[in-house]
């Protein structure tokens, strides 16, 4: 009988132990061609088990992602699981190039990661190319079992993922584009959940239905995984109330319409109202427009229906004002109400004392054009961008892989520059030469190190926002202002107290934001603009963080099955 109890006990911590630990949840991500229709166009498209968009990968806090990706197409294809820190696991953190070599065709591997210390909605994407436009699904990651929400719970949740499409092929776009060396064809309509909406061409059937019951509470997951645009959203006579910014609950707050860049997620409460209101209601989304170049100038539309125990037919169908194109000053006002909850159970540990003060400048530039062709970018140039004119080159080998053998010489250089080499009046009158430098350069950290990098915006062929996301880290968004930045007076006003936490930020449009972040994750971390096009340009960088003393804080070593390039 002792020996009985003793089994049963050990059973029973065995079980509670596992309970605690987490789960092992397994995933099979094949990527295939498959012919999807929207617009009265078909075409054959990459997609994830032929899907579009992908699967929802859904974990608890605490939980363990092995998800096995197999290469049937002729692309090569990587995986990045956006926001996820990937505490020590940055093999699996996805961008190509950067943390592993491309899964080639017939090929696959395992990303193999455990979710540490976050919940939320995030959401996963292809990170090679343009394949991102239908490379996509959203993340979601419950708390631990028995952990509420700190707000009220939902009586059903729901994913509302934006995306663009295109009537031709994206890759052949972006590859027309390098070509030329001018500026990109945009997409043709703007998505919700896959499907346009009612208001353009050939596409009634195509249309987000929401159905809800009256006296309600819903919780919508909001991801905007469009490729090039920022969005506004809205719900025509709904107030929706904002608990969550790329998956860190923040303090409640309502408003009519949201912004998301491409790589923010938002979390909203949406109350139904209390009786049966006999109107369907539109929800919209379209672009909020701060560069010169072309945009898609659509709105994406779905319908939020109420269900009523008699059919209703011609119920009246209200709209939403959105906010026009270039509504700065909404987009100011909104992020400047994201405030973390920043409370005894969810608090916001941003770095007091800081060790590396860094100043970026992000934007625009041009590189030459070859001899003996004509470009189609500013005066027959190129288009590039850069981060404190450092336009970046993409290796033929993984950085973190060069890293780690030691075997980074010729590969990248450990330099990157703390401040531009050349400084001017960033958001005022360009300078004439509006040529980057180009290079493979890292910033440096060691482990442990506290960070306040500030990210200013330049007016080289035009000022812009420029949605900037970082891999492996959340920050904490401290400041953020007009103009140049300027270091004597901005700090003063900086809140160290509940600051926005996020993995992805809108640098404004003409002027600066300043984040912190401790670098306590080793491995090389990709930070890049999340508008592609930027991206392409070289609008990115890396950061290679150190291991620590500690066992705990040592990169892992490779899984046997990263791919080789």
């Amino acid at each position: 009988m002792v020996g009985f109890v003793r089994t049963l006990v050990a059973i029973t911590l065995l079980v509670s132990v596992y309970s605690v630990a987490g789960t092992t949840r397994h995933y099979e991500f094949n990527i295939q061609l498959q012919n999807v229709t929207r617009l009265c166009h078909t075409r054959s498209m990459v997609t994830v088990n032929g899907k579009f968009p992908g699967p929802r990968i859904v974990a608890r806090e605490g939980d363990r992602l092995l998800i096995k990706v197999t290469n049937h197409v002729s692309n090569n294809i990587t995986i990045h699981w956006h926001g996820i820190r990937q505490l020590r696991s940055g093999w699996a953190d996805g961008p190509a190039y950067v943390t592993q070599c491309p899964i080639q065709t017939g090929q696959s591997y395992v990303y193999n990661y455990t979710v540490i210390g976050q919940r939320g909605t995030l959401f996963w994407h292809a990170h090679i190319s343009w394949l991102r436009a239908s490379l996509y699904g959203p993340l979601i990651i419950l708390p631990k079992l028995n952990v509420p929400y700190p707000f009220t719970k939902p009586y059903k949740e729901v994913p509302v993922i934006f995306g663009e499409w295109f009537n031709t092929d994206p890759e052949a776009i972006i590859a027309e584009a390098t070509q030329t060396g001018g500026g990109p064809n945009v997409s043709d309509a703007y998505t919700f959940n896959g499907l346009p909406g009612p208001l353009y061409n050939c596409s009634a059937k195509d249309t987000l239905k929401l159905k809800v019951k009256h006296a309600k509470t819903y919780l919508l997951r909001l991801i905007n995984a469009a490729l090039n645009d920022e969005l506004f959203f809205s719900i025509a006579n709904h107030t929706l109330t904002v608990v969550e910014a790329d998956a860190i609950y923040t303090k409640p707050f309502d408003t009519e319409t949201l912004i998301l860049a491409p790589g923010q997620t938002t979390n909203v409460l949406l109350k139904t109202k209390l009786k049966f209101p006999s109107a369907n209601f539109v929800m919209s989304a379209r672009p909020y427009v701060t560069g010169q170049g072309t945009f898609d100038n659509s709105t994406v539309a779905g319908i939020l229906e109420y269900e009523s125990s008699i059919p209703m037919k011609n119920l009246p169908l209200f709209k939403p004002a959105l906010p026009p194109l270039n509504d700065t000053s909404f987009v100011t006002q909104f992020s400047n109400r994201l405030r973390s909850l920043a409370s005894a159970q969810f608090p916001a540990n941003v770095p007091q004392k800081i060790d590396r003060h860094l100043f970026f400048t992000v934007g625009l530039g041009t590189s030459p054009c070859e001899k003996n062709k004509t470009c189609q970018g500013p005066n027959g140039t190129r288009f590039a961008a850069s981060i404190n004119n450092v336009s970046f080159v993409q290796p033929s080998v993984a950085l973190l892989q060069s890293h780690y053998s030691g075997q980074s010489e010729g590969v990248y250089s450990p330099y990157f520059p703390i401040t531009p080499f050349h400084w001017f009046n960033y958001t005022g009158t360009p300078p004439n030469n509006t040529f980057v430098s180009n290079g493979t350069k890292l910033m440096v950290l060691p482990f442990n190190t506290s960070v306040e990098l500030v990210l200013q915006d330049t007016s080289i062929l035009g000022v812009e926002s420029h949605p900037l996301h970082l891999h492996g880290f959340n920050f904490f968004v401290v400041g953020q202002g007009f103009g140049n930045y300027d270091p004597n007076k901005d700090p003063k006003n900086f809140n160290l107290v509940d600051p926005i936490e996020r993995n992805t930020v809108g640098v404004p449009s003409g002027g600066w934001v300043a984040i912190r972040f401790l670098a306590d994750n080793p491995g090389v971390w990709f930070m890049h603009c999340h508008l592609e096009v930027h991206t392409g340009w070289g609008l990115k960088m890396a950061w290679l963080v150190l291991d620590g003393k500690l066992p705990n804080q040592k990169l892992l070593p490779p899984p046997v099955d990263l791919p080789k390039c």
